[in-house]
């Protein structure tokens, strides 16, 4: 593991751990309140291809506890340490991840991550969808947490109604670009535009 340790994977985390990870948790609490409500977050610095906001959200809410899958270009080898080292957070296969974190089409096929049960619907993963960008245009948006509508670029509006369909089972998700991110609970209706 000594190896492993390089500049890249030690750096990039809170330099104020318990200030800088309650604004994040702030923002990603009302991320997931008002769905479609785009909120800026930042604090950490991951390695390439990670976001700022998915490299903080991760360090948010991962720990030794949080199995983490990262898909495509996210599953290289600074991600890993990087994770690894500031989270303890194991990396997994996709159908034993609390969070998966990855491009759209490197998240795909959806079938592969927990949905919750019936008897404990909670037991479902949430998605930290990268996205090229992320804007309050696109998806109409509608449910709690929502005052009449919202609007919000999606990368596949169906799949998120299906999604929504299995309420209250289903993933969750959180949308980054930069560092911006829009959160996209189970409970949100896509409507047509």
């Amino acid at each position: 593991m000594a190896s492993a340790l390089t500049a890249e994977t030690l750096g990039g985390g809170f330099d104020d751990a318990p200030i800088q990870s309650a604004r994040a948790f702030r923002a990603a609490l009302d991320a997931m309140a008002r769905p479609g409500r785009i909120q800026v977050i930042g604090g950490a610095v991951p390695p390439a291809p990670l976001s700022v906001a998915a490299g903080t959200l991760l360090l948010t809410l991962a720990d030794g506890t949080t199995p983490v899958h990262l898909a495509g270009d996210a599953d290289c080898d600074a991600l890993r340490g990087w994770i690894t080292f500031h989270t303890a957070a194991p990396l997994v296969p996709a159908e034993a991840a609390v969070f998966a974190v990855g491009r759209w089409t490197d998240l795909l096929p959806l079938a592969r991550f927990a949905t919750g049960t019936p008897e404990y619907p909670d037991r479902a993963a949430t998605l930290i969808v990268e996205m090229p960008v992320l804007e309050a245009k696109g998806s109409v948006l509608a449910g709690p947490g929502i005052r009449d509508r919202a609007r919000l670029t999606l990368p596949d509006p169906d799949a998120f109604r299906a999604n929504h369909a299995l309420f209250p089972l289903g993933f969750d998700a959180f949308l980054t670009c930069g560092s911006r991110v829009a959160g996209l609970p189970r409970s949100t209706r896509v409507e047509d535009v």
